[in-house]
């Protein structure tokens, strides 16, 4: 900016130079001086042309030249037969619109200089624009080969949509009863539990086009660029009706709107609400949009007549798990009991359930083992759920508090009977957590096991390693959450010291409970240091014998 300025300045200055320049070539007097004699020969030879009178000069102006002699020297007499014109203000008035003139000649050369520039780079920008909207693909529809036989555990998803599927199916028969079908359909789910896969599968099982596009698509740099891009979806897809039109994070352009200027996901969104009140009944197009993040979007992509109908799709049950994981085993050589994995793998989504079943296949091929067996389950859960860690490098001391940490852990979510099947002394997590609605005594259990590596460590050790700070957050965040938002505290309205009293009455309700189990926290420790690893149904045995 500082640049520019400076620009200008030495461009203006420079102009001006140039036209002071050239008026003092213009306007200086150029002519010569003369002497009464040679005037006067110059007078009676009859080649003055014209006279010019000034206060100070008379100039006899020639074919050749202009001559000049001081007023005082010369008598008015000798210039009787000839015109004289005498030189005043008039020519000085001239001369400065002639200035004026100049003047704003320049200004006018230097705007028209910058409009000019100014338009080639508008020149540059616009074809810059015309080759991205050449550059880009044109929207065509793919054939969907999914079916919902390939997608386990959405049984309840299944029957929402069969409505759908009929529609597209058999028009006449709603049409003649006057019903119309939802124009649009939100699938709301968290990430990896098939959203994608499931409207896939309603185009196929409706024999349809199906046309994909992920919001983030339609985000472009240009102004307009998303906008046309919607509407040439929806263009194509009235074109070949019957249809599907899947918009994938359908957040990424549809986030509700909040003032701030961005044109760009604003003109796109709006085509997007102009396009689908733009249906007609029988165009036999359906929009079928994802999401995880309902609460992010405009209120009016959720009104009656756009997305008017929604479908949650949630994490898997046991069962569902056990249905999808008996898709992926299908081709894989194992001998397994598949709710044995069903069971081990709480919290997964289906992506995350394809993932465990080709690891282990991974595993059991590294290994050069025939078959998949249920103990490279247990070896990969936590990598697919957590992500591969190194191992930490322990010393003899570590690892003996480690152990005693584990064994307390694994004990308590053994006695009350929380969701998993084998315990790694390198495990990060026992079981994961959850946003399922839980009743009180659950959520306590949860945060005895957390808190009982700790518990163990200080009745052994009289001190507690800091690898427990995950354990111990987890554990404080739950306790916000019964006494702050779910009412569980002495009073639904909480005290000031309401978590610090719970935290500690969990806290010593979880030592006497390993206070009284001594004799299996050492069988579990021996069983811990030898194979660096237990499983549940050992660890229930053992309980099982004292209790």
């Amino acid at each position: 900016m500082v640049g520019s300025k400076s620009n200008k300045v030495a461009l203006f200055a420079s102009a001006f130079l140039v036209i002071v320049l050239v008026l003092f070539a213009i306007l200086r007097d150029n002519s010569d001086s003369i002497t009464l004699k040679e005037a006067t020969k110059i007078l009676e030879n009859r080649s003055v042309k014209s006279v010019i009178v000034s206060k100070e000069y008379v100039y006899l102006k020639t074919d050749k030249n202009i001559y000049k002699i001081a007023s005082s020297q010369l008598n008015p007499s000798m210039l009787a037969n000839y015109k004289v014109v005498t030189k005043g203000g008039f020519e000085i008035v001239v001369y400065f619109l002639l200035l004026l003139l100049l003047l704003g000649f320049a200004l006018f050369a230097f705007i028209w200089f910058k409009k000019r520039k100014l338009l080639q780079r508008e020149n540059v920008s616009s074809n810059k624009y015309s080759s991205s909207l050449e550059n880009t693909q044109p929207i065509e529809s793919i054939k969907s080969d999914v079916t919902f036989s390939d997608i386990g555990g959405i049984s309840d998803v299944k029957i929402e949509l069969e409505e759908i599927i009929d529609f597209m199916k058999k028009p006449k028969r709603y049409k003649s009863f006057g019903a119309r079908m939802p124009r649009g359909v939100l699938l709301v789910g968290p990430p990896g539990v098939g959203k994608t896969m499931i409207a896939k599968a309603v185009a196929n099982a409706a024999g349809v086009p199906f046309y994909y596009q992920s919001g983030a698509s339609f985000v472009q740099i240009y102004v307009g660029m998303g906008a046309k891009r919607v509407h040439e979806l929806f263009v194509a897809a009235k074109n070949n009706s019957p249809s599907i039109i899947f918009i994938d994070e359908i957040d990424a352009v549809g986030k509700k709107r909040d003032g701030q200027r961005n044109d760009e996901r604003e003109a796109t969104l709006n085509q997007l609400l102009t396009e689908m009140d733009g249906f007609e009944n029988s165009s036999g197009v359906i929009v079928i949009a994802a999401t995880n993040k309902i609460d992010v979007l405009d209120s009016a992509l959720l009104r009656a007549g756009r997305f008017d109908r929604r479908i949650f799709v949630e994490l898997p049950t046991k069962k569902e798990r056990a249905s999808i994981l008996s898709k992926y085993l299908d081709k894989v050589p194992h001998e397994l009991n598949v709710d044995s994995v069903a069971n081990m793998t709480v919290g997964f989504n289906g992506a995350s359930l394809a993932a465990l079943v080709n690891e282990a296949s991974l595993l059991a091929i590294r290994q050069h083992d025939f078959q998949v067996t249920i103990e490279h389950f247990h070896q990969v859960k936590d990598k697919v759920m957590f992500g591969k860690k190194k191992l930490q490098m322990l010393s003899e001391e570590q690892k003996r508090y480690r152990v005693t940490y584990q064994a307390a852990k694994v004990i308590c979510a053994t006695y009350f009977d929380l969701p998993f099947e084998k315990l790694l002394l390198s495990n990060e997590k026992l079981t994961p957590s959850t946003d399922e609605p839980l009743i009180k005594h659950e959520l306590e259990s949860r945060i005895k096991m957390l808190l009982a590596g700790i518990v163990a460590c200080n009745i052994k050790y009289n001190e507690h390693a800091s690898s427990a700070k995950n354990d111990l957050d987890e554990a404080k965040e739950i306790v916000d959450k019964m006494i702050q938002e779910y009412g569980m505290g002495s009073s639904l309205i909480s005290s000031e010291h309401e978590k610090e009293i719970m935290m500690k009455k969990l806290y010593d309700e979880t030592r006497n409970l390993l206070e009284s189990l001594q004799d299996v926290m050492k069988y579990v420790e021996s069983v811990l240091n030898e194979r660096e690893s237990i499983t549940k149904a050992d660890v229930k045995k053992q309980l099982n014998e004292v209790l």
